[in-house]
């Protein structure tokens, strides 16, 4: 019997895609703010934006958030969101497989999803990033069940919720930064209050809450609020019972009237009538809210995340994308949980910019790929407007954000290789000297090195190894200059039109390739959009 693995399967799933790796092209006018600035912002082809990226940031990236196209058959406004679940499931995997590599070894990536396609990209990402490297799914409230929603409530049970998968490069390495969340209201447990008159423990007295707030002259009934206030207050003395095993057990039951105390790793702990005092200010940690971090009762967070405030959306960015756009709170959520200051955040769903606002708010720095115009209508004034300093909404305020920083905006250069009329490939009158010699350096794993002491060291792979790309005639003559420069231990690729016979084995340590036929079969050329379509699914259907 073959070896058999549990695996989704679909129309076109294994079709291999050899992606052509595009150069990055810097539209000075587009960019703006610190010149000096790390940040992209990429116009472009998502797939093709992410392979441009993979030689300098595979390992590099620590946290990636994507919110693509969800697949629900409804019209979007700015996505064209009904395809057919291989055309969605060949979409999501080629990328996917790209941002995995991307990631530092403990980095992780969250993928928001809603349950039409949850189950199958869920099995998927088990696929690509294993198993072993799921860390949970995260359910988060929305919408309220209110609206117009509600007028379809005979037909469908309201959706309020979405998913957000989260995996793991590598779950060894990851430590999440733990968050806590606000608790409107005093655990009902908390039933008693230790009164301590003065330093001496022998003259502390242990007392019912509610007896307390009515010597304190509270209305039980009415002081609500009044109440809440001086729990809060006091923290530090009101307490509820927690269950032990140690000595202490035994020892408070034999005299119930003492409070016992000891001090272990660092920490103080009492003990009462066979239980621990567990105090009410040990519920107390620093939040993250949408006004700033305060310190109040809290519980850890867990995988519910109900607390998602999705009714001012209109107004974060100050850009209308309606449907689409998420609360500038949920990615702060994800990325002080995952990622600190410095670390590199991705989003190759940009949408109308909400994870790079956040990101660089922050003070971390930032990718973002986004195809539609919108990265024009939406991006752009929305991330100029966190560098202005003009961004008033969203966490603005939390991150006590006022302005800085700068981003530097890309296109994807055209494709290297287009057919002329004999229909023979040839290279793209687009490509001047310096764009072909970064163009091959990418096709060939060299990195590119502006040299304008050695004209021939455009690009190198190792210490000593080095690349020439060049569109000039390579002679014997010519060969022969270029290696009297060399030094004994260097290496040298020539990438070039044409050249003389005799140069192709002349040197040891000079390897000449015609191009473009040598790069002819290293990847797809002329291939701008990835998104696929219902024809070439039928088209791999037709051919199985």
């Amino acid at each position: 019997m073959k070896n058999q693995k549990l695996e989704l399967t679909w129309i076109g799933k294994d079709r291999k895609i050899n992606i052509e790796p595009r150069v990055l092209i810097e539209d000075k006018e587009k960019s703006y703010g610190d010149e000096n600035t790390e940040n992209m912002l990429i116009h472009g082809d998502n797939l093709l934006a992410l392979k441009a990226l993979e030689d300098k940031f595979t390992n590099k990236i620590k946290c990636i958030y994507i919110d693509p196209p969800y697949n629900t058959g409804s019209a979007f406004e700015y996505y064209d969101d009904n395809l057919e679940h291989s055309i969605w499931l060949n979409l999501m995997k080629s990328r996917l497989e790209i941002l995995k590599k991307l990631l530092t070894k403990d980095g992780t990536i969250y993928i928001q999803i809603d349950d039409v396609e949850y189950a199958y990209l869920k099995i998927m990402c088990d696929e690509i990033f294993g198993r072993d490297n799921f860390i949970t799914t995260i359910v988060v409230k929305m919408s309220t069940a209110s609206g117009v929603k509600t007028s379809h409530k005979e037909k469908t049970i309201l959706k309020i919720k979405e998913y957000i998968l989260a995996y793991a490069k590598d779950k060894e390495y990851i430590e999440f930064n733990p968050l806590y969340v606000p608790v409107q209201k005093i655990d009902s447990e908390f039933q008693y209050y230790l009164e301590k008159n003065d330093n001496n423990i022998e003259n502390w007295k242990v007392k019912r809450i509610s007896d307390v707030l009515i010597e304190r002259g509270f209305d039980i009934k009415k002081d609500k609020k009044e109440i809440l206030k001086f729990i809060q207050e006091n923290s530090d003395k009101v307490w509820r019972r927690a269950f032990i095993r140690n000595e202490y057990k035994e020892l408070s039951q034999k005299e119930p009237s003492k409070i016992f105390y000891n001090k272990s790793n660092n920490k103080e702990h009492y003990y009462y009538r066979g239980r621990e005092m567990f105090f009410l200010k040990d519920k107390f940690h620093k939040c993250l809210t949408e006004e700033g971090y305060v310190e109040t009762q809290s519980n850890l967070l867990g995988d519910f995340w109900e607390d998602i405030n999705t009714g001012k959306l209109f107004n974060e960015g100050n850009v209308d994308f309606r449907n689409g756009k998420k609360p500038e709170f949920l990615i702060a959520r994800i990325l002080e949980m995952s990622t600190n200051e410095g670390d590199i955040i991705l989003d190759s769903f940009l949408g109308s910019g909400t994870t790079c606002a956040v990101a660089h708010k922050m003070n971390r720095k930032w990718i973002g790929i986004e195809l539609g115009e919108h990265c024009y209508t939406h991006c752009i004034p929305r991330l100029s407007s966190v560098i202005n300093g003009t961004d008033s909404s969203g966490m603005t305020k939390a991150f006590n954000w006022k302005g800085g920083g700068g981003y530097k905006f890309y296109e994807l250069a055209p494709s290297l290789l287009v057919k002329d009329k004999f229909n023979n490939w040839i290279i793209s009158e687009n490509y001047n000297g310096e764009l072909l010699a970064k163009a091959i350096c990418k096709q060939e794993k060299f990195d590119y090195i502006d040299n304008s002491d050695c004209y021939w060291k455009q690009g190198k792979s190792s210490e000593n190894d080095y690349i020439f790309i060049t569109t000039n005639y390579i002679s014997i003559e010519y060969l022969e200059t270029i290696h009297e420069e060399m030094k004994n231990n260097e290496s040298l690729l020539i990438c070039c039109k044409t050249y003389q016979e005799e140069c192709e084995q002349k040197y040891d340590n000079i390897t000449i390739k015609k191009i473009p036929q040598s790069i002819l079969n290293n990847c797809e050329y002329g291939k701008d959009d990835y998104s696929l379509n219902v024809n070439e699914i039928l088209e791999m259907k037709e051919n199985e």
